[in-house]
């Protein structure tokens, strides 16, 4: 981030902060694009061997440890690694706690010259420190919070909304993007389509409670983390190429 508004500060480009903030957006974004697009690769097998999974569950339910020999097979039959969903997102929590906690000590300190001498003492190199830190970008104080609209203008509800409709999209694009991609199975149980129906509208609440929630932090948290959240955000919704994974249906029994 210093080294971003160090740069941009030597140019004398107004809201030298937020530009870094958008400029260290896209570069942490870049980086874990090949993790981002792995997990939701992996998520889209997943979903894909459903109805194999859904039959072998019918043959061997009863023997757990069947089940599992044949599940393990079915997984290395189309070289499927379920932890592979997993491994990136936990892979990316050192990196948005540390952020987080970055943004917080920098834009919720309410003593800058306190945070400048901090800042001086941690960069990694004499040419990074600073003077002064300027919070202002576009005419906004990135260390206010939307919360504090009564005092700043109602306007400033106008961040948590946006936030919580990107994230909406969001939502509704990867939902989408995961869908199951095999092909149909032309007869099932009515329960089996009761239990899916149960699911579809568990996504359903998931796709309207994630942005709500995220509307609610943003409204709490200053300015500058919401600047960061939606342009992470909208990043991700450039991505919007879909990997067609189209496994066989499980063979039938023949009446």
């Amino acid at each position: 981030l210093m080294v971003f508004y160090k740069g941009l500060s030597s140019l004398a480009i107004p809201g030298a902060l937020g530009w870094a903030i958008i400029l260290m957006t896209f570069t942490i974004r870049g980086a874990l694009s090949p993790l981002t697009n792995k997990q939701m690769e992996s998520a889209q097998k997943m979903q894909s061997l459903k109805p194999h999974l859904d039959e072998l569950q019918k043959k061997h339910g009863k023997d757990k440890k069947k089940y599992q020999e044949e599940q393990l097979k079915l997984f290395q039959q189309h070289g499927v690694n379920p932890a592979a969903g997993c491994l990136p997102t936990l892979i990316q929590f050192p990196f948005i706690i540390a952020l987080y906690q970055m943004f917080f000590r920098v834009l919720t300190n309410g003593n800058l010259q306190e945070t400048v001498d901090s800042i001086n003492k941690i960069v990694y190199t004499p040419f990074l420190r600073i003077e002064a830190l300027d919070l202002s970008f576009f005419g906004l104080n990135l260390a206010v919070k939307p919360s504090a609209w009564r005092e700043i203008g109602w306007w400033l509800l106008l961040i948590p909304v946006i936030t919580g409709v990107l994230q909406w999209i969001q939502t509704k694009q990867l939902a989408a993007q995961q869908m199951p991609t095999t092909a149909p199975v032309q007869s099932e149980k009515k329960d089996k389509k009761k239990e899916s129906d149960m699911v579809q509208d568990l996504q359903k609440q998931m796709m309207l409670m994630m942005p709500v929630m995220i509307g609610i932090f943003s409204y709490q948290f200053p300015v500058g983390l919401s600047l960061y959240w939606n342009t992470f955000t909208l990043l991700s919704l450039k991505n919007k190429k879909k990997t067609n994974i189209l496994l066989p249906a499980p063979a039938q029994k023949k009446a």
